[in-house]
């Protein structure tokens, strides 16, 4: 079956419930991705990584820039979500079995991340200089569901594949590390020692709670099969992270994520009061 659309004056935008949904009122803890579902900081890093896998991929006989450039981006899009070390993994791979002799996977890891740095450096200047206002490089309505999640008294924890301190940093810069009191996870160089799912865990074994109890948000297929793979319920970000705040649902994220098991998806949070209290079975604020 498909998902069910929900604008009947309920909703001011899409939100579409598939039809496993069920309300969850016990839920207790909640798992958020960073970029595309909560920043925007790093909006536009496919336009970096792209090109530079088409850049040191073998070309094979007949293959044009865009035969190549395909192949980049379904290596890159079929990651997205797990840790970038993945993604580069994966180039090594393709490099290799086209006759190439790769570099290590971290060397491809920090000259991506350094090509992104210059792509985004105007954003984080902008951040640590006043001159972009931190609403301004998050999905819409972020800040005002993670307040309401706080005032419900939630506990809420991020956990991003992109590097640690870059996380860290950018949830500073936004003025959104405060929502998650320490609870903020990135990738490792060691990446065997990180991953969504080691979080998801730990979260379930120092609160002692049935993953039933699992909320989490993301705009990356691993935190919502990771989430529906320990019983919790997850809401898929489709953000369309160049037209933010338009309400747009990106086409590809949305297929990928129901394809993965997600409960609801939705492009950004401007629906987040109503989206919550069909969460929580709040029906007498539904009917109102």
């Amino acid at each position: 079956m498909m998902p069910s659309t929900e604008n009947n004056g309920r909703f001011a935008g899409i939100v579409e419930f598939t039809p496993q949904f069920r309300p969850r009122p016990t839920i207790s803890h909640v798992l958020f991705d960073f970029d595309g579902t909560l920043s925007i900081i790093r909006e536009g890093w496919p336009e970096v990584m792209v090109p530079m896998f088409v850049e040191v991929l073998p070309r094979q006989a007949g293959e044009s820039d865009a035969d190549l450039q395909r192949l980049a981006y379904d290596d890159i899009m079929r990651l997205n979500g797990k840790q970038t070390i993945y993604q580069m993994m994966q180039l090594a791979d393709r490099i290799r079995e086209r006759g190439g002799e790769p570099r290590e996977p971290l060397w491809y890891k920090h000259e991506y991340l350094r090509r992104l740095g210059v792509r985004i450096s105007e954003r984080v200047e902008g951040l640590r200089s006043g001159r972009i206002s931190p609403d301004d490089l998050l999905v819409s309505g972020s800040r005002k569901l993670l307040e309401r999640l706080v005032g419900m008294g939630l506990s809420l924890y991020l956990a991003s594949g992109t590097d640690e301190p870059f996380v860290k940093e950018e949830a500073r810069l936004l003025d959104v590390d405060r929502y998650f009191s320490g609870r903020i996870y990135g990738a490792l160089d060691n990446y065997q020692d990180f991953s969504k799912k080691m979080v998801i865990d730990r979260i379930l074994r120092e609160n002692a709670i049935p993953g039933q109890q699992l909320l989490a948000f993301g705009d990356g297929y691993v935190e919502i099969e990771n989430t529906k793979s320990v019983g919790g319920l997850a809401v898929a970000v489709a953000s369309d992270e160049a037209h933010n705040g338009e309400g747009r649902m990106d086409q590809w994220k949305r297929q990928r994520l129901l394809g993965v098991g997600a409960d609801v998806v939705i492009p950004d949070y401007r629906d987040a009061a109503p989206l919550l209290d069909c969460i929580f079975a709040r029906e007498e604020k539904r009917n109102a």
